[in-house]
């Protein structure tokens, strides 16, 4: 889905029948062409991607991977309401093409959509790109979350898409639930985090669409241009409160893993990256927001339940599903302990 995107031969674990997902393709989709050729997009453990070129045009496959999965992990179907959801409002996303749940058609359910044509940023300090560049990025990283959370979400059907109430209480249980069912070892800034969480969650609620992954891995910009064309990965998303997006888009200034996205050493006053406090600046100005006082907290959450999820991705690889297995396993200890000292630190305001 990118310029420069690694394409495979269908890996074994993942292979299904071809010819029964054409057919299915041929009555689904309008206009859909002949010669199917079906490649695997290489990279990440979550719900495995594919290129499907015909004479007809190209489009991307998603669909749920194999296996045991954890409760509520991997839907699809959610993917694809959204951003069928958002079609024709100010955050850009694919055209939607087909959503099938039937298991008998490729084994699990998936999605169909345009391919777009464009770059993923996958180093977050923008190496090769002028300053005026990467700051046209991060601005439009910052106003296109801007404007997913002015979506009014009732309007564009999404009114029964999650609670609009006590987002942060139900994240903080699902999070801990989902972590108790992956643990394979005592981690002891994970039970800290299980206990002060909960109490430290900000008064107040706030509801928009949440992403849940908003980070710049997970959107796409024009190929030449810095515009951003795209939001991806819409998997974990829901009726939620907006600061849980920007906290965890904000982890990029803390984080010191190149794997997930950090901006560890760069020179905010000459890079045209903007520093955290800048970029929160940003936001607050785009969605009329003043001080965000549990900035702290926000960012914490985020981190917790990335541990959380790396977790999950750990004990799936010890059943065999999934690779990874050595980052997973020294991925949660360190995300608990930056998500401990992330609640502790004094707070940023925007």
């Amino acid at each position: 889905m990118t310029a420069g995107a690694r394409l495979s031969e269908v890996a074994e674990r993942h292979r299904f029948d071809e010819a029964k997902l054409a057919m299915w393709l041929d009555r689904h989709v309008d206009g859909f062409g002949n010669g199917m050729q079906v490649r695997q997009f290489v990279g990440g453990a979550s719900n495995p991607t594919f290129m499907l070129s015909t004479d007809a045009g190209d489009y991307v496959l998603r669909k749920k991977p194999p296996g045991q999965l954890l409760a509520s992990a991997h839907q699809v179907d959610r993917e694809y309401r959204v951003m069928a959801a958002l079609r024709d409002t100010d955050v850009p996303v694919p055209v939607m093409r087909a959503l099938c749940d039937d298991p008998e058609i490729i084994g699990t359910s998936f999605y169909v959509m345009d391919y777009l044509e464009g770059r993923i940023f996958r180093d977050a300090t923008l190496p090769g790109l002028t300053p005026s560049e990467r700051s046209a990025i991060y601005d439009q990283l910052n106003a296109t979350l801007a404007a997913l959370h002015s979506v009014n979400y009732r309007a564009v059907g999404l009114e029964d898409y999650g609670r609009p109430t006590g987002y942060f209480e139900r994240q903080v249980a699902r999070w801990t639930k989902q972590y108790r069912g992956a643990e394979t070892q005592p981690i002891p800034a994970m039970e800290a985090l299980i206990a002060e969480l909960p109490a430290r969650i900000p008064a107040g609620e706030e509801t928009s669409i949440a992403h849940g992954d908003y980070r710049l891995e997970n959107v796409m910009f024009h190929p030449t241009e810095p515009r951003l064309i795209a939001v991806l990965d819409w998997e974990l998303s829901t009726i939620g409160h907006p600061l849980a997006d920007l906290g965890y888009n904000g982890f990029m200034w803390h984080s010191t893993s190149p794997s997930w996205g950090t901006l560890d050493g760069v020179d905010f006053a000459t890079s045209g990256i903007p520093s955290e406090e800048e970029y929160v600046a940003a936001y607050c100005r785009r969605t009329g927001r003043g001080e965000i006082a549990d900035w702290s907290f926000y960012l914490a959450f985020a981190v917790f339940r990335l541990a959380s999820i790396s977790q999950g991705v750990y004990a799936r690889a010890l059943a065999g599903v999934t690779p990874n297995a050595g980052e997973a396993i020294n991925g949660t200890p360190m995300l608990a302990e930056q998500a401990l000292a992330l609640l502790h630190r004094d707070k940023v305001t925007g």
